[in-house]
């Protein structure tokens, strides 16, 4: 059966509708403005938003991409230093090449989806579902990173704050959630002036630095004789491989496509290239930077910091630096909200997740993708500690493996469509797939000892999690009948059944409502072994009395237990009939007065529904504030 036979309710509201009913009341509780009516397009994103949304986690891997590669050059001394820059230079190529790639990924595949769309229209389906594996698992490794990242910087500027980092992470975890549950463009809006300042600041720094004479007692001294040979192949390896964290974010603008203002296409195509611009600007100054003053690893400081210290010195602007790293390392987990939700969205939609993931709210809004991502944030966060050293071995992983099979499914895409210029785009996405699936297959290698064996155990286990969920739905559409135009209805034999406690008011109306909705009603009332017989004897003179005309059968429980007796019963006396069960309930309009009914509804409906194929409704009986107690 084709995966697109399961219906996914196509409406912007995860109520059924994309208007508000003129009687509902606005909840200032509630994110958003009164009656989430906005404007068309203010919920989608221009170029400039879509850079604040999406390209944060790109931008802000300048705090810690170059020291990632300090941290591993350092273990060569001064030598090993003075490949910072080459190694960046390295990865600044390979940036250039992944932007033009998705350029093109953006133009091709104007839904969003990123590496999964490519490979579910040009490869295979598990391939596909790898590609949306390793996203997920960047995505989630994205927002746990980037806010440890931010408490790092800001816990540099202030120690004392170094104790409380769990705390920290978790409470600039749910103020990001917050924000993204309004909307992507209300993000957006929210993050462009943190953005600015901070590229403002990133620049500065590295135009004084270039224009500051370095120390001459820290200047770098010039290579040894067969340097690569000095500092080890496999460190620059490694090197290059911690440093490619800084290359997370660059797919994110195309797997969201769908959030951008109409042209979408040509203003996430901007946004793209604006982003490759200021990250390979950034990660080369920065790198220069380094090779210039001779940084080194400082524990409890970060490479920025002494950057920062060395060109701007200790006083308000360092302090401005670190704080505007501190807030874009924190905002840089945006990426994974805006990226995320529409990749949970698109593969709901193909029946790959619970279809939930694709409910939108009013606002543009997955909400579930958005909590879903939040949550197992936090529990990283708490099981990391904090630590975004602990993390960061973990990160960029699954980002390659999605690059790579994005690039080869362009390569396969040029080669069936042939469009104009396809030549040279072909080969750019050969070589970006060569390039890249080098890149996943050293980071691998290199981190494999570091707690990378987490995320190759983790790739096949979400593939099979999303197999498992899409043969569910199979057989939910099997079942169903879905796609197959089924026999005429035809009326059946049917009864409705009332379990009654007693005689009263509510009794009353819920025979009424069973009468009117069925020819034969009966009503069933379940007595125990330990109760007195005067209590039976009690109930059958009370219905004895008030004579409903309705059947009365009486049911014995030997162990208290309500629902199996009913359940039983119904599946001897109404067997092969259509059966209505409709249980009565009070509903006091006091909320704290809900407290006090009794569970009796709830256990007869979960044996109901577990055990029978009984139709089961539960009926509400209003209790107004104002009335005197005795009906219940």
């Amino acid at each position: 059966m084709p995966a697109a036979t399961i219906s996914i309710d196509p409406k912007p509201d995860e109520r059924g509708s994309g208007t508000v009913p003129a009687t509902r009341r606005p909840r200032p509780w509630r994110l958003g403005r009164p009656g989430g009516r906005t404007a068309p397009g203010r919920d989608r994103l221009t170029v400039l938003g879509g850079l604040a949304a999406l390209s944060l986690d790109a931008m802000a891997s300048v705090a810690y991409g170059p020291e990632a590669i300090v941290l591993v050059l350092a273990a060569a001394g001064g030598v090993g230093l003075g490949f910072t820059l080459p190694v960046t230079l390295s990865i600044a190529g390979l940036l250039a090449v992944l932007v033009l790639s998705y350029r093109q990924v953006i133009a091709a595949f104007p839904d969003g989806g990123g590496a999964y769309a490519v490979a579910k229209r040009h490869l295979s389906r598990r391939t596909s579902l790898v590609a949306a594996a390793s996203l997920v698992v960047d995505y989630v490794f994205n927002v746990a990173v980037s806010v440890a990242a931010g408490v790092a910087a800001l816990t540099s500027a202030f120690p004392a704050l170094l104790p409380y980092t769990v705390e920290l992470c978790l409470v600039i975890l749910a103020l990001i959630t917050a924000i993204n549950l309004r909307g992507i463009a209300a993000s957006a809006r929210a993050f462009i002036a943190p953005t600015a300042v901070f590229v403002g600041a990133i620049l500065t720094v590295i135009v004084v630095g270039l224009l500051r004479d370095a120390p001459a007692a820290t200047a770098p001294a010039a290579p040894a004789a067969g340097p690569i040979q000095a500092v080890g192949a496999l460190l620059l390896l490694k090197a290059f491989a911690n440093g490619c964290a800084a290359l997370t974010g660059v797919e994110a603008i195309a797997n969201a496509v769908p959030s951008f203002r109409e042209p979408a296409v040509r203003r996430a195509q901007r946004a793209e290239v604006a982003l490759g611009a200021l990250l390979g600007v950034m990660l080369i100054g920065l790198a220069t930077l380094i090779s210039r003053f001779q940084i080194r690893p400082v524990e409890g400081v970060t490479v920025l910091a002494q950057l920062t210290d060395a060109t701007l010195g200790h006083g308000i602007g360092f302090y401005l630096v670190q704080f505007a790293t501190m807030v874009l390392l924190a905002l840089a987990a945006n990426t994974s909200f805006g990226g995320l939700p529409v990749l949970a969205k698109l593969l709901a939609e193909d029946n790959y997740l619970p279809h939930v993931f694709a409910l939108r709210a009013r606002r543009q809004v997955y909400r579930y993708g958005v909590l879903v991502l939040s949550a197992i944030a936090a529990v990283l966060l708490v099981a990391a500690n904090g630590q975004v050293n602990t993390l960061v071995p973990l990160f960029a992983i699954g980002v390659f493996v999605g690059f790579t099979i994005a690039q080869f499914g362009m390569v396969r895409h040029w080669l069936v469509t042939r469009g104009r210029g396809w030549r040279w785009k072909l080969a750019l996405n050969g070589v970006g797939a060569l390039l890249t699936l080098a890149a996943a297959i050293v980071t691998s290698v290199s981190k494999l000892t570091e707690g990378a064996w987490l995320i190759v155990i983790a790739l096949p286990l979400l593939v099979l999690g999303f197999d498992r969920v899409h043969r569910a739905y199979q057989r939910f559409g099997t079942t169903l009948g879905l796609g197959r135009i089924p026999a005429p209805p035809r009326p059946g034999p049917s009864v409705v059944v009332v379990p009654v406690g007693e005689v009263s008011e509510l009794t009353r109306r819920a025979l009424a409502a069973a009468l009117s909705l069925g020819d034969e009603v009966a009503a069933v009332h379940v007595t125990y072994a330990d109760e007195s017989a005067a209590d039976a004897t009690r109930f059958r003179a009370a219905w004895d009395a008030w004579h409903p005309d309705v059947p009365l059968a009486i049911v014995a429980s030997p162990d208290r237990d309500l629902g199996r007796p009913l359940v039983d019963h119904l599946r001897e006396r109404y067997a092969g009939r259509h059966i209505f069960v409709i249980i009565p309930e009070v509903e006091p309009d006091r909320r704290w007065e809900r407290l006090l009914r009794n569970n009796r509804g709830g256990v007869l409906e979960r044996a109901v529904r577990r055990q029978s194929d009984a139709v089961v409704c539960r009926m509400r009986f209003p209790v107004p504030a104002g009335l005197a107690a005795g009906t219940r």
